[in-house]
Formats: structure tokens, sequence, C-alpha cells
């Protein structure tokens, strides 16, 4: 980065100092447009004969997920950098960093729709294939469509924290395709008020699998977004069943572009779209799982729970998953500074760090004995060795704090 400065703001950069990252952020746009470089793999090894290989491409997006970036994370470890606190502003202030995200999401509807066509076409002689694709390939593809989706609920997730109107708005239209309009709310007005207590339902506890989170914190969620929104409409003196309920006008989003898509291509593509929207904010889920494990915030004599801060996080500096999902693993310094853009959150003195990046951690938590192995220690360590200290799962605290010698 040089002394340039932005059109609008004129803010500008110290010399001594270069974002190298900059330019990095262009690969945010893989996922939603690993589509068609699928496509093209399709294509191009249909073309060489080799037709019994050529499906695997169509699960593009959990070979991205659960092999590529775990492989990369490794390789290229942390990051190491963080701003300074003089360019702050300046980053701030640099457009280029939100238009980054902003083009996550013309690229993330013309995959959605092109993957419509892909599921219902009967013939794709095109792509060498004879007919159209088989029941495999269109689960793939549901699968690799639901990455997009579970990554968009991440950009969403960088764009519904600002106070632009904008920005709010196309929150909430990335949330459409997975049918998850309600986190826009639950996100920013629930968790981050209720993160690292009991309460949060976005918050697992020590010795909770995230099998049983899954459902806790999806039904927890949307629960809380409704109450919120209640809450907030009754204030105004208004009735909860109105456009103005931004749960309900964020679901509409989601029932206006799934209408068009089984208007387009038929009703046949539903299942598809029903995986595609289950695995991504499944995705989203099993982020929340690692994100705030075993962490908990505790209360003053007053009997209210202490300020959030970066310890209540756990943090990875892994840069490659960082680049692909706009900074969220710097997820303590996001909680102790929810409106910072991406580009300047930093990683935290005394946040606790996971072994490895959310890529790979992921993968880990579908496995409970392999995820306690490698996790339950690190919380216990976090907190001095003092389990009581920790949030435990309620029907499992008696034999925890027994396992631990605590009476």
């Amino acid at each position: 980065m040089t002394t340039s400065r932005t059109h609008e703001q004129g803010y500008s950069a110290p010399p001594q100092w270069r974002d190298r990252k900059r330019y990095l952020w262009l690969f945010g746009l893989v996922p939603p447009t690993a589509l068609f470089l699928a496509i093209g793999l399709v294509r191009a090894f249909n073309g060489l004969g080799w037709r019994a290989v050529s499906p695997v491409w169509w699960w593009i997006g959990p070979m991205l997920v659960y092999v590529l970036l775990p492989i990369l994370d490794r390789f290229f470890g942390p990051d190491g950098q963080n701003p300074p606190d003089e360019v702050m502003e300046y980053l701030e202030n640099d457009k280029y960093y939100r238009y980054c995200t902003y083009a996550y999401i013309p690229f993330q509807v013309l995959s959605l729709f092109f993957a419509g066509y892909l599921w219902t076409a009967s013939n794709l002689s095109w792509l060498g294939i004879d007919g159209g694709l088989g029941l495999i390939s269109k689960i793939g593809l549901a699968l690799s469509v639901g990455v997009m989706g579970g990554v968009g609920i991440n950009t969403a997730h960088e764009l519904g924290h600002k106070k632009d109107d904008l920005e709010r708005w196309l929150s909430k239209i990335t949330l459409a395709q997975t049918f998850y309009g309600h986190f826009y709310i639950e996100h920013n007005r629930g968790h981050h008020v209720r993160v690292a207590t009991p309460e949060d339902p976005a918050s697992a506890r020590f010795a909770e699998t995230f099998w049983s989170f899954l459902p806790r914190s999806v039904w927890g969620s949307l629960r809380s977004s409704w109450e919120l929104e209640a809450k907030r409409l009754e204030r105004l003196g208004k009735r909860p069943w109105t456009i103005r309920n931004d749960v309900l006008n964020a679901w509409l989003m989601s029932v206006v572009l799934w209408g068009a898509l089984i208007a387009v291509f038929g009703v046949s593509v539903l299942p598809y779209l029903v995986i595609q929207a289950v695995y991504g904010f499944a995705l989203l889920e099993t982020v929340n799982y690692l994100e705030h494990y075993g962490l908990l915030r505790q209360k003053t004599a007053a009997g209210r729970y202490e300020r959030c801060t970066p310890e209540h996080s756990w943090n990875s500096d892994h840069i490659v998953t960082n680049i692909f999902l706009y900074h969220l693993q710097r997820h303590s310094d996001h909680h102790a500074n929810p409106t910072r853009r991406y580009q300047i959150l930093r990683s935290m003195d005394g946040a606790p760090n996971l072994p490895s990046g959310y890529a790979s951690m992921i993968s880990l938590a579908y496995f409970p004995p392999l995820w306690r192995r490698v996790m339950d220690h690190r919380v216990l360590a976090h907190y001095g060795g003092d389990i009581t200290r920790v949030n435990i799962q309620p029907r499992k605290r008696s034999r925890v704090l027994a396992k631990y010698g605590v009476a």
C-alpha cells in the first residue's frame, strides 16, 4: 500500500506499511465461482476420455472445505501480520475491501441459477455427458452449492454488522439462498449480547457434541430471532406479523428466490435446494460450534455477565482460511469490536487459539471423541485448570466435575 488516497475521504496510508493481503481477498470469490471451474474441469476430463473420473468435480465444494483448505492452512501456516494503529482509519475507509464482499453476491446468484439448470437439464452433450446428470452428481453439485451458501452466510455476517442500509440489505439477499435470513437478527442482537454464556444457543458447551449442538443452535437461534423482532415491534406499537418484521422480510426474499428457481426449472429442483440449504447452514453451525466451545463469561458481583473480551472466543490466524472467510477466524477481535471491518481485524493477545484453521477443525468437530481429545485440555488450560470456570453441558455437569475432582 502506498500513500494513495481514497477518493471519498482522502485518508492516506503511511508509506512504511503495506497490506500484503490486499489482492488476496479476491480469492474470497472462489466459492461462488467454483461451479464454473467444475464445469470446465468436467468438460475437459470428458474431452480427454476420462468419463469415469469427471463426475468427481461436481463435488468441488466439499473437496475445497475438507481437503484443499486444510492442506493449504498447514502449508502456509499463520498470518502474523496485524495492521498498525496508524493505518486503521485508512483501511476502514478504503472501499476496495467492501467491494470484494459485494462481488460475492452476483456470482452467488448466477451460480445458483446455473445449478438449477444442471439439476434439471436432460441434455448436457455440450459437457460431454450423455443425457443429464446422475443422482450422485446432482447430490455432489447440491453440496458444492451448499458450500457457496455456507460461505455466503459468512459474507452476510460481514455485511450485516455494518450500519450502512445497503450493506444490511445485501446481507439479507446473501442469506436468501440458505433460507437463513433470521441469522441477520439473531447474530447481531442475540449472539453478540449473550455470547459465551449458557443462555446463548450458538455458544457450544464443554462436553457437548456437535450433533447435539446443531439442533439446539438451529432451533434456539430461530426462536430467539423471532422473540427479538416481536419485542422490537411491540415497542413500536406493532404486531409481529408485518413486512417490517426483519425475520419475515428476510424469509420473503428466500421465498421469492426459491420461487423463481422453481418457476424456471420446475418443482424437481426443490429437493436439491433443500439439500444445499441444510448443508449450507450446517456448515455455519459447525463454525459456531468451534468458535466458543467451552468458553464462559464470568458473573460480576452485581450478578451480570462480564463484558465480552478477546478471551471469550477461539482465535485462529491461519492465513488461507482467513482469506476465504474474510478474517472470520480473528473472531476474538470481532466480538470485542463487532463493527470493525474484516480488513482491520487483529489477532489479539489473551485470546485462546485453535490448533489449526477452521477448515481443519470443521472435520474434527464431526467426530466427538477426536474433538474432545484435541480441545478439552485446551479449554481447561485456558482457565488455569479450573473446571468450574468453564461453560459445561448442563446434563453432563456432575460427571465432568467429578472427572476433574470437583465435588
